[in-house]
């Protein structure tokens, strides 16, 4: 984590951050708009590190193709001047364990949602199970 994690507000979910790159049209209109603003102002972004793993994923599956090795992908996504990748962290893995039972059981997205809590950020994410659940900002 960067010294600019201080100036972030946003945490992309990982689906969000396919769709931001790759499929734009699929976003909500507020997200698409919030997006490009943020891009336009050269703000920053963040993502949890373990939509990275999803992201590999979702590749291996063939969810996703790629026309470059997906290290040299993946390193793009951890590299990009508007992305800054938050590590798992023992704050976060404890918060993630803690969001109670109403909360559905997929690992990743409780980090990601423990992530967005911890660092105080509006998680963008289209996932109607996370935004019905109410106990993180959503965009």
């Amino acid at each position: 984590m960067g010294e600019r994690a201080g100036l972030i507000s946003y945490l992309l979910d990982t689906h969000i951050l396919v769709w931001w790159r790759q499929d734009f049209k699929r976003l909500r209109k507020v997200q698409a708009q919030v997006l490009q603003d943020l891009e336009e102002r050269g703000q920053v972004s963040g993502v949890s590190a373990i939509s990275l793993r999803e992201l590999a994923k979702m590749i291996q599956r063939g969810r996703i193709e790629l026309d470059v090795p997906l290290e040299a992908w993946l390193s793009e996504i951890e590299q990009h001047p508007l992305l800054n990748v938050f590590p798992l962290t023992s704050k976060i893995a404890a918060e993630s364990v803690r969001l109670g039972d109403d909360f559905h059981r997929d690992p990743a997205d409780q980090i990601i949602v423990a992530t967005a809590r911890c660092h105080d950020l509006t998680l963008v994410t289209a996932d109607d199970r996370i935004r019905k659940w109410g106990k993180v900002r959503v965009l």
